[in-house]
C-alpha cells in the first residue's frame, strides 16, 4: 500500500532519470505530523553522499503548529535510510561529471515516509524543448483519436 504524498514535476522535466532508488528517511515526530497534514515541498530536494551516508538536502516540511514545546527545522539537512551496497552504487554515479540525485517523490509505505530518488542525467534546453514537442504530438494524436472514436464509435 503506497500513497503518494508529494511528486516533483520539476526533476523529471530537468533530469534524464538513469536509475531510481527507494529510501527510508530519519525523521523526527512532529516532521511525519507535518507530513499527514501534507505540509512537505521537495521541488528543490536532492541527495549529497557524504562521509559514507546520504543526506537528503532542502526537503521543507513545514511546522507542526499544535507541537508542544520541541518544533522542527522546517529545512534541516536529514538522512537517508540505504543499504551500504546502495550508497556504494551512488557514490560512484555522483562521481560521474552531470550526474546529480534528485528527490523524484515521498510517499507512505505501510506507515513509513520513503523517499523515491533518481539517478539524473540534466537535460539541456534543446532535450526539454524536444519533450515539450512530444507531449503536443501525443495531445494532438490523443484528441484526434477520440474525435474519430466519438464519431465512429
Amino acid at each position: 500500500m503506497t500513497d503518494e504524498i508529494a511528486t516533483n514535476r520539476k526533476a523529471l522535466r530537468d533530469f534524464h532519470i538513469l536509475e531510481r532508488y527507494e529510501a527510508g528517511v530519519e525523521l523526527r515526530g512532529t516532521e511525519v505530523k507535518s507530513i499527514r497534514l501534507g505540509k512537505l515541498n521537495i521541488s528543490d530536494a536532492f541527495a549529497r553522499v557524504e562521509r559514507g551516508q546520504v543526506w537528503l538536502y532542502n526537503m521543507d516540511i513545514q511546522i507542526y503548529e499544535k507541537a508542544s514545546f520541541s518544533q522542527h527545522e522546517p529545512r534541516r539537512t536529514r538522512r537517508l535510510l540505504l543499504h551500504k551496497r546502495e550508497i556504494l552504487k551512488l557514490f560512484a554515479h555522483t562521481q560521474q561529471k552531470g550526474l546529480a540525485l534528485p528527490v523524484l517523490r515521498a510517499y507512505w509505505k505501510e506507515s513509513r515516509v520513503k523517499i523515491e530518488i533518481g539517478v539524473g542525467k540534466g537535460k539541456t534546453k534543446g532535450d526539454q524543448r524536444e519533450d515539450l514537442k512530444e507531449k503536443a504530438v501525443k495531445r494532438e494524436t490523443q484528441k484526434v483519436v477520440s474525435s474519430f472514436n466519438r464519431k465512429h464509435g
